[in-house]
């Protein structure tokens, strides 16, 4: 029997529809909603695990393995998601921030989808923009369902990749935004950001580079951090403190991010999160080191949960939100803390999307797998 699959390169997944940023929301909420009723498997015991990775040590012994650096890593995403997709695929990919020095971009992504029966594949996909536009688009369910109808500043902390694609969502679902207020590593960081937005949002008066996150943090209605963190933990984590945040802000955290304590626990803020199993599944994996190697907020959550500073319930799943089995945004002052982790769940369910229209659509290539297989 004859076998073929698809193959979509960069362009081929543009025209089929990779970059628009509303669908995406939409269909990534449609995946946390059946991830939360469960019907969906990822890898490990608890079909919950991020992936597999592989490290390199400090100091290799043997001359061709690479040493650790900055994201010097490879990793495999496994999932299947159900519903209308019944999709299994898994997300590939090699990281090294030494890439930027060469042209390339930091972690190089592919995308493959297998027919969930047989095993046999169907695509093999250019992966980057489906990990980006998937990971910005988490962030605007929130965006869509808890932040502030009328508000008109966006603050950002960390205006690169993910940055853009937070932004983008945002204004799918927000585009009265008038100003933004940009903390990048200087004033050419935040320019770079500002020649990527201003084309796309003519609508925004003013993008100014901050001073501080502090000064982010007070002009804000929505505010992301989406800022590259190096190794040494929560220290060196983007700092926000509660007397910063402005009243009725939604705060945006597909990175890491750092707030007090006592703020978290004191009942001023609103926590969500993407899925609550994503924090346990890291929990268990790290243990206490968990919000240390990941830096994600949630982390940070569920360890104050299962030290039982935290109350459970305190922690409320935005597809209960979108679902309305938890309420939108409740009044114009509440603050509401979100925090996004990203799963292969959201991969595969955006690259199934694109493979479809791109079969409607006859975009790609088809690839001869084997017209018989030698070992049937």
């Amino acid at each position: 029997m004859s076998l073929d699959f698809l193959y979509l390169s960069e362009p081929d997944m543009i025209a089929a529809g990779v970059t628009d940023m509303a669908r995406c929301i939409e269909v990534m909420e449609e995946a946390l909603i059946l991830t939360r009723k469960g019907d969906f498997r990822m890898a490990g015991p608890t079909a919950m695990s991020h992936g597999a990775m592989i490290g390199f040590p400090a100091a290799p012994e043997f001359p061709n393995m690479p040493a650790d650096g900055p994201d010097r890593r490879f990793m495999a995403m496994p999932a299947y998601i159900g519903g209308r997709f019944g999709a299994t695929g898994a997300k590939w990919y090699g990281s090294n921030i030494e890439n930027r020095e060469k042209g390339l971009p930091r972690s190089i992504h592919l995308v493959i989808l297998n027919d969930t029966q047989t095993g046999a594949p169907l695509a093999v996909m250019s992966g980057n923009l489906v990990s980006a536009y998937r990971t910005g688009a988490i962030p605007g369910i929130a965006v869509k369902h808890l932040a502030r109808k009328d508000a008109r500043v966006f603050g950002i902390v960390g205006p690169g990749v993910i940055g853009r694609m937070v932004t983008e969502a945002t204004f799918a679902h927000r585009p009265g935004i008038e100003r933004i207020v940009a903390k990048g590593v200087d004033d050419a960081d935040v320019q770079r950001y500002a020649d990527y937005i201003r084309p796309r949002f003519p609508q925004v008066k003013s993008i100014e580079s901050a001073q501080s996150i502090e000064q982010v943090a007070h002009e804000s209605d929505i505010m992301t951090v989406t800022a590259t963190t190096d190794a040494s933990g929560p220290a060196g984590f983007p700092y926000i403190d509660r007397s910063w945040i402005k009243p009725g802000a939604l705060l945006l955290f597909p990175a890491a991010a750092r707030l007090d304590d006592d703020f978290i626990t004191s009942g001023d803020a609103r926590l969500v999160v993407d899925s609550m199993r994503l924090y346990e599944a890291w929990a268990d994996e790290y243990g206490d080191n968990a919000y240390q190697r990941i830096g994600i907020p949630g982390t940070r959550w569920c360890e104050l949960v299962a030290s039982r500073a935290l109350a459970h319930d305190r922690v409320e799943e935005i597809a209960d939100v979108a679902t309305g089995g938890a309420p939108s945004r409740q009044s114009e002052e509440e603050i509401v803390l979100y925090s996004a982790g990203g799963m292969p769940v959201e991969d595969v369910a955006w690259g199934t999307e694109v493979y479809r229209t791109a079969l409607d659509r006859g975009i790609g290539v088809k690839l001869n797998l084997w017209e018989s297989p030698s070992l049937a």
